[in-house]
């Protein structure tokens, strides 16, 4: 059973893979037959592909061309109508002038700028774009006719034109050129609009109106957009320089150019009084204005511009002149005239300190603060040196010969009067400044008491000095009138500034020894010599009868009279060289010489009246009377009109140009 049933099952899988191969069979010439299909297909559709990729080529082509034309179309139809704009600009630009309407040209200006600079960009970007489509279409012949491409070659050739318009309008002698030199000569104008040549000069400049200071800088700000900030720079500072120098040189500057050895051979104060006057007007009126006009024109521009612009207006018209010459007075020699005018150098750089500061305080200033630095070092030093000299050169002085006519030394006076110049208010604040300053560099303390312990020390050399020149006569006289004068000399210090510094009993020691040498020269020149031969002593007495006489005889009382005679016109024309420097202490001394002789004269002449009664050729020998002889003696001691002039109209620099100044400044200068 199970046998019969493997068996039946062998012959239906038999069956059944028979049937599986029949249909193979089928399938396989079906498969053949599909083949055969294929290939004759795929022979049809190679032409077919072609032709696509023909047709896909040209929707590309086009697409691109379509694409290049929309980018060229909106720069080239913007080129147009600014071209349209700039041309009528540039008509407005050529019939309008800056001076007439200044901010409508600038408008105009600008407007044109940018349209150029518009046309100068997207000309390039078109011209770019129409050649990339020329070259589209050269490649593509059959794409478009020879007319269409011939007018894109053409539209090219308009752009080219239009991209080169801007550079020909700034090229020399175009348009823009001459625009910027209209406006440059505008600005020169506007400059000039304060420079009246008729101005006198100690007058404050002009400032410009905010309206003129707002043109300016509308102007520099269009120059310094076309590249012409430098020349515009340089133009204001020749247009400033030009004004500042007119109006400097209209003071008469002419004495900034002297040097060392004119100012020295001149001795006039009246340089340094220019100059000082001269640089405080520069400084507080030229420069102060120069400096406050740089900073308003070029303000937008920052200080980093203005400053040197200031600089350069300063220096080119001539502040370093002013500094130059005080140098130049700075190398004169040593001597006490120099100090003054140190002093009156430190005086105004001093008073100007605050304006220099703030003129010439930035750093673009070097060029004027170093050698004003320099300058300064230099006063104060050699100012120093000069004033802890002087006990030492005024004690120099005794090598020289007092005056023949015993009068106060003219050295004495230059002393007194120069030591009252540096303790009056013109010049003992500077000499203590200067002496502060200097003992400041040193490290050390100004006491107030070392300047007077100075004056201390040259007064008590010009006493050793008076001392010693009053040793050097031959007439003892004329030594005590020497020494009365020049005490009361001293004395009559009372009430200046170095009396005051000196005090009270130096001034009444003075009034002593003029007293005392007084009364010596009284006793000494008239008293020993002249009265005791008028004494009564030998005269004749006169009696009643006439026939009495004295032991001594009429030969001795003429003899007498002679002498007396002799010896008056002797010390008369002696004495009469001689200056009693002071009127009030002369009209002492002659009032008490009428009073010592005229009274004894007259006594002696009454008795001698007998004899000349007795016999007449005695009247011979009365060569005076009462009256010729006080004339005389009242006449005494009276010094020439040009020879001097009173204390209170002594001005010692430039009115001391004497032996006394000139023997001061030698011995300065050997030391």
């Amino acid at each position: 059973m199970a046998e019969l049933k493997k068996t039946q099952n062998i012959e239906a899988a038999r069956e059944l893979l028979k049937a599986s191969l029949e249909k193979s069979k089928q399938v396989g010439s079906q498969i053949d037959e599909t083949g055969s299909r294929l290939k004759e297909i795929n022979q049809r559709l190679l032409p077919l592909e072609a032709e696509v990729r023909q047709v896909l080529i040209h929707k590309t082509t086009y697409a691109r061309v379509r694409n290049q034309v929309d980018c060229v179309i909106g720069p080239t139809a913007a080129v147009l109508r600014v071209y349209e704009v700039v041309s009528e600009l540039e008509g407005t630009l050529v019939s309008s002038d800056p001076h007439t309407n200044l901010f409508a040209y600038l408008s105009v200006m600008r407007r044109l700028e940018e349209g150029l600079k518009f046309l100068s960009s997207h000309c390039g970007l078109a011209i770019q774009w129409l050649e990339d489509v020329v070259e589209l279409l050269e490649g593509n012949a059959g794409f478009v006719n020879e007319k269409c491409l011939s007018n894109l070659k053409k539209s090219m050739r308009t752009l080219e034109q239009l991209h080169e318009m801007e550079g020909c309008f700034r090229l020399d002698g175009g348009l823009l050129p001459d625009a910027l030199d209209k406006l440059e000569k505008e600005f020169r104008r506007l400059l000039l609009l304060t420079d009246n040549t008729d101005q006198v000069p100690m007058e404050p400049p002009l400032m410009l109106p905010v309206s003129v200071i707002q043109k300016l800088q509308a102007i520099i700000k269009r120059l310094k957009a076309n590249d012409r900030f430098e020349r515009c720079v340089s133009m204001f500072v020749e247009i400033r320089v030009s004004i500042a120098r007119r109006r400097l040189q209209a003071l008469g500057l002419d004495y900034l150019e002297m040097k060392v050895a004119d100012i020295d051979d001149m001795q006039n104060e009246n340089y340094i009084q220019q100059w000082s006057k001269h640089l405080e007007l520069a400084v507080k009126e030229i420069f102060e204005h120069e400096c406050k006009l740089s900073k308003e024109v070029f303000e937008k521009m920052g200080s980093d511009v203005w400053m040197p612009c200031f600089v350069r207006i300063s220096v080119e018209s001539g502040i370093l002149s002013f500094i130059r010459f005080g140098n130049e007075v700075a190398n004169m020699k040593k001597d006490p005239i120099k100090l003054l005018k140190l002093l009156d150098i430190f005086k105004v750089l001093n008073n100007l300190r605050l304006e220099f500061n703030r003129l010439f305080g930035g750093a673009a200033c070097l060029e004027i603060q170093n050698p004003t630095r320099d300058l300064i070092k230099k006063v104060v030093e050699d100012a120093c040196d000069i004033f802890s000299e002087l006990p030492i050169q005024v004690g120099s002085q005794r090598r020289f010969s007092p005056p023949q006519d015993g009068s106060v030394p003219r050295l004495v006076r230059f002393i007194t009067e120069y030591c009252n110049q540096l303790l009056g208010e013109d010049y003992k604040p500077a000499l203590t400044e200067v002496l502060t300053i200097n003992r400041r560099w040193k490290r050390e303390i100004f006491q107030e008491g070392l300047l007077s312990v100075q004056f201390y020390n040259i007064m008590m050399e010009t006493g050793l000095n008076l001392d010693s020149w009053s040793k050097a006569y031959l007439d003892t006289s004329l030594s005590y009138l020497f020494m009365m004068n020049n005490h009361c000399h001293f004395s009559n210090l009372r009430g200046t500034k170095l009396g005051d510094t000196m005090g009270n009993s130096w001034l009444a020691s003075h009034d002593q020894y003029k007293d005392y040498y007084a009364a010596l020269y009284l006793k000494e020149s008239w008293g020993k010599t002249l009265l005791p031969l008028l004494s009564r002593k030998g005269l004749v007495s006169v009696s009643v009868s006439r026939r009495e006489t004295s032991t001594d005889s009429d030969s001795d009382n003429k003899k007498r009279l002679k002498a007396f005679n002799e010896a008056f016109d002797e010390s008369y024309e002696k004495q009469s060289k001689w200056v009693i420097s002071d009127e009030n202490l002369r009209q002492k001394v002659c009032r008490i010489l009428v009073e010592q002789v005229v009274p004894t004269y007259r006594s002696y002449i009454q008795s001698y009246r007998a004899l000349v009664e007795q016999d007449a050729s005695a009247g011979k020998y009365v060569k005076h009377t009462e009256k010729s002889l006080e004339s005389k003696l009242s006449s005494l001691f009276q010094p020439e009109l040009t020879k001097y002039s009173t204390n209170k109209h002594v001005r010692l620099v430039g009115k001391i140009k004497n032996v006394a100044t000139n023997k001061f400044r030698l011995t300065l200068t050997a030391m």
